[in-house]
């Protein structure tokens, strides 16, 4: 898998290694972040995006998956850009970090493709891997992290 170290994944709501504003999370409105995607190498068709928590205790857990994004455009703020997959709540689209307990990171990954994924919406993180096997032409990622904020308790 070709690796072209310029591109970039970025947001204008938090830094690589920042904490994702409540907004974004079930604690907001659990819309995505919006995010752009910059040095997008030539011959470059789509992309395609996997929010994963790899600090969930049963595991890693997908936050979104979707493909067939337009290379060409940001995606904007609660837009649900391209097809979108199926999440770990079980869900389509973009499902916000919600953490059980204690801070996790969320990896915001972002695969240029050479070619439109011929998957059916609705399908999995797996299905998505492996559809894009042989089509990566660059990959970044940006990484945010989020704890639930504390609720005051009596006592």
């Amino acid at each position: 898998m070709a690796n072209n170290n310029n591109l970039k994944l970025i947001s204008t709501v938090f830094s690589h290694n920042g904490h994702i504003p409540p907004l974004y999370t079930c604690e907001g409105k659990n819309i995505n972040p919006p995010l752009k995607v910059e040095n997008v190498p030539d011959g470059t068709k789509t992309l395609a995006i996997i929010v994963e928590d790899p600090d969930a205790p049963r595991g890693t857990f997908d936050h979104w998956v979707v493909w067939n994004i337009s290379p060409n455009e940001a995606i904007a703020e609660g837009s649900n850009a391209g097809i979108n997959g199926t999440n770990s709540f079980g869900k389509i689209g973009y499902g916000g970090p919600c953490p059980p307990s204690g801070e996790h990171r969320y990896f915001f990954k972002v695969f240029a493709l050479d070619d439109e994924l011929n998957l059916l919406a609705a399908s999995g993180k797996q299905e998505l891997l492996d559809a894009m096997k042989g089509h990566v032409l660059a990959s970044a990622e940006l990484m945010g992290v989020y704890q639930k904020h504390k609720h005051a308790v009596a006592g």
